[in-house]
């Protein structure tokens, strides 16, 4: 016999919500937007979110939320109830609406009924934002980085070779830990093979010398041998590939030990992303075309790498010294405040004038 509980879960429909929401997260982002993994697991996290905020402030439980219950306004209160409640900054709020708004357009052909409430959804604006600057190191301070893992241990070793290939390459740090032997060609000229957002390959030179040391790491795993072609290029003990946490944690082990001896040129707050942002930064400043370090990053447009030549100050007041025309007319060289002992009385002897 079933029990009172089990036929209440046989009889029980599922929601028109629960329905799109499965196709779009299982079918549409993986199938035909080519998301990769990492990107529908974000998702996933908005709608959890999503669900709990209906839960605990609209009392509508998840076997009762139906898409006739979501409306422009229910969207808005849910923004800015993870900014109130869960403390979320402007760019994690512009996030979750990202994600949200995948979700309605998804529902404007799946659901062509109510579009002109997704459509109203779909309006809602992202918030400004203070963008952080990028946090990059110095090569000296990659020097020094790389100087710090225990060449005699086998961790040592692969932490070396992994840390190096990430700055050589300007991998992402799952772009790193998705890599097998057969992505890399050690024959001149060595390459690897990477897979970036939303599963898009790119081809990315290596240099010779991290070649030679890319080898040896290698030959010292056993990883040129073909039963080994879709090892984890880097694994921990088990065999298995590593985490984002597990490579962060490494970086930040090595980075401490850096900024003991030399706090000056090592970051106090440093990611995996500084090593791609490192090696872009060294790039442009060696003189390298934007478009060149687009396609090593694997960016869709210049527009985004164009953030690089932004940040670096340096370059900037270089090109403005090279580029600088003197028009002044013979004769004229000396400025007008320049005559005048005191720039305040200058100034006011124009206010006369005026």
């Amino acid at each position: 016999m079933f029990s009172q509980n089990t036929i209440i879960f046989c009889t029980m429909e599922t929601t028109d919500f629960a329905k799109y929401l499965s196709t779009f997260l299982t079918k549409y982002l993986a199938g035909e937007r080519n998301c990769s993994q990492n990107t529908i697991l974000a998702y996933k996290d908005t709608f959890v979110q999503f669900i709990t905020f209906m839960k605990e402030q609209k009392n509508t439980e998840v076997q009762k939320l139906t898409l006739e219950c979501i409306t422009r306004e229910i969207v808005i209160n849910f923004l800015d109830w993870i900014q109130e409640n869960r403390h979320c900054s402007n760019a994690t709020r512009n996030y979750r609406l990202a994600a949200l708004h995948s979700f309605f357009s998804f529902l404007q052909y799946e659901n062509p009924e109510r579009m002109y409430e997704w459509q109203k959804i779909l309006t809602i604006k992202v918030k400004k934002h203070e963008k952080k600057s990028i946090n990059y190191l110095t090569t000296d301070g990659i020097k020094l980085l790389l100087e710090q893992p225990d060449l005699s241990t086998r961790g040592g070793y692969r932490n070396l070779t992994m840390l190096a290939l990430m700055y050589d390459s300007g991998a992402r740090v799952q772009e790193i830990i998705d890599l097998t032997p057969s992505s890399v060609r050690l024959d001149n000229p060595s390459i690897i093979k990477l897979f970036g957002k939303g599963r898009k390959a790119r081809i990315v030179p290596l240099q010779q010398e991290q070649t030679v040391f890319l080898k040896e790491y290698m030959q010292k795993n056993h990883l040129l041998e073909t039963q080994a072609n879709q090892y984890p290029l880097f694994s921990n003990s088990r065999k298995e590939k590593l985490t984002r946490a597990g490579v962060t944690y490494i970086l930040k082990t090595y980075a401490d030990l850096a900024r003991k001896i030399n706090p000056a040129i090592i970051p106090e707050k440093i990611s995996c992303h500084s090593l791609r942002h490192s090696k872009a930064m060294h790039l442009l400043q060696a003189g390298v075309n934007l478009v060149y370090i687009r396609d090593l990053l694997g960016h869709v447009s210049v527009q985004t790498t164009d953030v690089y030549a932004r940040a670096d100050s340096k370059q900037k007041r270089e090109a403005f010294e090279k580029a600088y025309v003197d028009i002044n007319p013979a004769g004229t060289k000396t400025k007008s405040w320049e005559k005048n002992n005191n720039l305040l009385d200058w100034l006011k002897s124009l206010e006369k004038q005026s």
